[in-house]
């Protein structure tokens, strides 16, 4: 389990992203996403989103704050909003919830999840709220057992042989209204592991996956 002194210092290895001609939001999304949280709209004193999410803005505070990571799940239509740190620790059976919400729902199995993984999913998260965006990640993908990833990859859908999802160490995830490049390159630049950028067509677009294994970007 992660420390409270490696939260901490992963913060402070965050670096700034390079996305200045990027369009933050994609529109559609954007529109489809305002038109359901009509009701939970920033006022008007908020400052829009800036065009260059720069990580190294945070500071300490933002780190050490208690973490609640609002998950929806498509695969299986649940949503939930849990609070899993406080304190310099993990609360235990918020992160056994966890562990279920991102289970293989195909499969219909659990494993326990990286809690580095759980970070770098809440921080995605909790930086774009900083700018108003507050929605839930959508986790499309989260633990799969061998027999659900050999089954994708006979599908013909992305997914590695020795998948990281298979240990529990990778998810593919969205957030509404943002654009794979910008939610992407704000997963990159926290430096936790390995980031795919999936483009797709479509109202929802496509998904980024993230792990906590060897520091690396693919798309596809």
């Amino acid at each position: 389990m992660a420390s409270r002194r490696d939260f901490l210092h992963q913060g402070l290895r965050l670096t700034a992203l390079g996305l200045v001609s990027v369009p933050l939001v994609d529109a559609h999304a954007a529109r489809a996403a305002a038109g359901r949280d009509q009701a939970d709209a920033p006022g008007p004193d908020l400052e829009p989103p800036p065009d260059l999410f720069d990580s190294q803005v945070v500071d300490i505070d933002f780190w050490v704050k208690p973490r609640t990571l609002s998950v929806i799940r498509p695969a299986s239509g649940e949503r939930a909003s849990v609070l899993y740190w406080k304190d310099g620790e993990v609360i235990d059976s918020a992160y056994q919830e966890l562990c279920h919400l991102l289970r293989d729902v195909n499969g219909k199995a659990s494993i326990a999840i990286d809690p580095k993984l759980l970070e770098t999913l809440w921080a995605s998260q909790a930086f774009v709220a900083r700018y108003g965006l507050d929605r839930p990640l959508e986790i499309l993908s989260g633990y799969r057992t061998p027999a659900s990833n050999r089954r994708l990859i006979e599908q013909g859908v992305p997914a590695a042989r020795q998948s990281l999802h298979m240990s529990g160490k990778a998810a593919d995830m969205r957030i509404a209204g943002l654009t794979e490049e910008v939610l992407g390159g704000l997963v990159k630049s926290f430096r936790t592991g390995g980031v795919g950028f999936y483009y797709r067509s479509g109202p929802k677009g496509g998904w980024i996956h993230t792990d906590t294994g060897l520091n690396r970007t693919w798309k596809g």
